[in-house]
């Protein structure tokens, strides 16, 4: 599914504002745009989901990218560290930080925002037997040219301290063979019905 974007956000044009939360999915999406507009539809009150964070991308080359994070790591407080700042590894939570940066988080709307928005590695239940949508202003192979170099936030995480590249593969090619077997069987029964409405 696309939805189509207007500068005021993820709303496609013929919605309006919906009670049930849209569900994207991140995967192929540039990390700072696909922010930057979920940003924006939480402050106007739409819950926002996102699911496989793990396969966001970030232009530049991976090398690039993990030196910056590195200097992020470098950053904390020098008589203790355990206070802050806090360097997420999980690629949801990284995400989940760039919003943040792009949030009045302090004050009580931007808490309120917040709190509209979830994010997950993988696509867990019940979210993966809903209709998953794209950000079309925010997919890379729409926004950067074809030669230019990028790397995928999944893999920055797993070199910086994230465990569970591992886990959320085996759990998504599980989901996968049974969304395949899922999408056979209604393949099926839709040829039967349209071959029954062509006998009568």
């Amino acid at each position: 599914a696309v939805v189509s974007t207007q500068s005021t956000g993820l709303f496609p044009s013929n919605m309006g504002f919906q009670t049930k939360p849209i569900v994207i999915d991140a995967r192929g999406h540039l990390l700072g745009r696909l922010a930057s507009l979920v940003a924006k539809t939480i402050l106007q009150g739409q819950r926002v989901v996102v699911v496989r964070c793990e396969e966001i991308n970030i232009s530049g080359n991976f090398y690039r990218n993990k030196l910056k994070y590195m200097e992020f790591l470098r950053k904390r407080m020098n008589t203790n560290p355990s206070r802050g700042p806090f360097h997420f590894r999980a690629p949801s939570k990284i995400f989940w930080r760039t919003v943040r940066g792009m949030l009045p988080h302090k004050l009580h709307r931007g808490k309120e925002a917040l709190s509209r928005m979830k994010v997950f590695e993988g696509i867990p239940a019940p979210y993966d037997k809903q209709k998953r949508m794209v950000v079309p202003a925010a997919l890379k192979v729409l926004r950067i040219k074809p030669r230019r170099k990028f790397c995928v936030l999944g893999r920055l995480s797993h070199e910086v301290g994230w465990k569970y590249q591992g886990v959320i593969k085996t759990l998504e090619n599980r989901r996968k063979v049974k969304s395949k077997r899922f999408h056979e069987k209604n393949k099926t029964v839709t040829n039967l019905r349209e071959q029954a409405k062509k006998d009568v």
